[in-house]
C-alpha cells in the first residue's frame, strides 16, 4: 500500500516506513464512521498487528474540522425503521473495532484533532495515545438521540477522575483544546499545524517502541505552550460534580439539582430536562456497572443496549429532532424519569443468548 491509495475512497489505509495509517475520508459528514469504513479498517488493524514490519498504527482525519464526529447514525436509523440487519451488524462490527483497538498489541497514536464525538471517540480513546490539539472537542451526546455513550462509554468514562465522566455521559458537555487532556481523555497535546511534522517523525523511527513513540509525543506536547495557563473549564464546578452527580438513580441526581439550586445546578437541570428519560437511566446504569467491568464485558453490556433502543421509540424520535427535522423538540415516550420503569430498564441488559456480542 504505497501513495498511490484511492484519495476518493471513504479510509484510506497505507504503510508509511514502519508505520500503519489509517486516514478517516468523508469530510462533508465530518468524518462519520459508516460499516463499509468500519469493515476495511478492523481487518487491517489485524494484520498489521501480526506484521514483523509494522510497528504502530497511526488513525487521522481530513478536512481540518474534524477526527470523527460519530457513527453515521442516519444510515443506522432508516435501517431501523425496515427492520433492516444492519442495526445489529454495524453495532457489532462497531464494537469489535473499538476492542481490536483496546487490546491492539501495536502503539496506537490517535490524532484527536477537531471535532471527536461518539463513534469518533470509540477509535481513539481505547488506543495507547491520543493528541489533542487546540481544534478538538469532545463530547459523548447520545443522551440527546435517545441512545447512549456507547463504543466503550462504560468503560471510560466511571473511570476519569470523580464523577466527571458521569457528568459528561449524562449532559453532551463538551470539552475543548486542553480541557480534553485535563480530564484524562487525551494523552498529550500538540498544536494542529505540528501534526504533519508530528506524524513524519513517528514515521521516521527506525525501531520504534512505546517508549521512542511517547519520548517524541513527549518533546511535542512539552513544546506546545496554547492554552497553557487556561483553568481547567470545570475546575470551579468540580465539587460540585463529584457531589450532585453521585445519585445512585437519576431521580436522586435530579433531585440533588434542585436542591443545590445553584446557577450550575440549574443549567445541569434544564439540560437534563432535554435529554430522553430513558437513555440517562440507561446511561447512568451503563457507567455504575461499567466501573468494575473489562472493556470486553462493557461492549457485550453495550450491545444489548443498543439492541434494546433499536426496537424502542427514543432513538428515532431523538434523530429526527436532531439530525433530521432539527427542530430540537424531541417527544420522548415515556416523556418524564419517573415513567421509566426499573423493570424496563433490567429488561435492556438482559443477555440476548445466541444474539450476544461474540468478541
Amino acid at each position: 500500500m504505497s501513495k498511490q491509495t484511492d484519495s476518493t475512497a471513504e479510509v484510506l489505509l497505507e504503510k508509511k516506513g514502519g508505520a500503519g495509517i489509517i486516514t478517516l475520508n468523508r469530510p462533508k459528514v465530518l468524518n462519520a464512521l459508516n460499516l463499509p469504513m468500519i469493515q476495511k479498517i478492523y481487518p487491517q488493524i489485524k494484520a498489521w498487528e501480526q506484521d514483523p514490519q509494522t510497528f504502530l498504527i497511526i488513525i487521522k482525519g481530513t478536512g481540518g474540522k474534524a477526527f470523527c464526529a460519530g457513527g453515521d447514525i442516519r444510515a443506522i436509523t432508516e435501517a431501523g425503521k425496515v427492520g433492516d440487519k444492519m442495526t445489529q451488524e454495524f453495532f457489532i462490527r462497531e464494537y469489535r473495532l473499538n476492542n481490536a483497538i483496546g487490546t491492539c498489541k501495536k502503539p496506537y497514536v490517535a490524532l484527536i484533532d477537531g471535532i471527536t464525538m461518539g463513534g469518533g471517540v470509540g477509535v481513539s480513546v481505547h488506543g495507547h495515545f491520543r493528541v489533542a490539539t487546540e481544534k478538538t472537542v469532545f463530547a459523548m451526546p447520545e443522551t440527546a438521540i435517545g441512545l447512549f455513550p456507547d463504543v466503550g462509554g462504560g468503560y471510560f468514562l466511571p473511570r476519569l477522575s470523580g464523577k466527571i465522566g458521569y457528568y459528561l455521559g449524562l449532559t453532551g458537555f463538551r470539552l475543548k483544546g486542553r480541557d480534553v487532556l485535563k480530564v484524562g481523555i487525551a494523552t498529550h497535546f500538540v498544536e494542529s499545524e505540528k501534526l504533519p511534522a508530528l506524524e513524519k517523525d513517528l514515521i521516521a523511527l527506525k525501531s520504534p517502541s512505546k517508549e521512542k513513540i511517547a519520548d517524541i509525543l513527549n518533546s511535542y506536547h512539552a513544546k506546545c505552550t496554547i492554552d497553557q495557563e487556561k483553568e481547567f473549564v470545570l475546575d470551579e464546578h468540580m465539587e460540585k460534580i463529584n457531589s450532585l452527580f453521585s445519585g445512585n438513580s437519576m431521580e436522586e441526581i435530579v433531585k440533588k439539582l434542585k436542591q443545590d439550586g445553584s446557577p450550575f445546578a440549574m443549567k445541569q437541570l434544564e439540560t437534563i430536562n432535554k435529554m430522553s428519560p430513558t437513555s440517562l437511566k440507561l446511561t447512568l446504569r451503563q457507567l455504575r456497572e461499567g466501573a468494575s467491568m473489562s472493556l470486553q464485558e462493557v461492549l457485550q453490556m453495550e450491545y444489548r443496549l443498543s439492541q434494546a433502543c433499536m426496537k424502542g421509540h427514543d432513538f428515532y424520535e431523538g434523530v429526527r429532532a436532531v439530525l433530521i427535522d432539527k427542530d430540537q423538540s424531541p417527544k420522548w415516550k415515556p416523556a418524564a424519569l419517573e415513567e421509566v420503569s426499573d423493570e424496563f430498564v433490567d429488561n435492556c441488559f438482559k443477555p440476548l443468548g445466541n444474539e450476544d456480542l461474540k468478541l
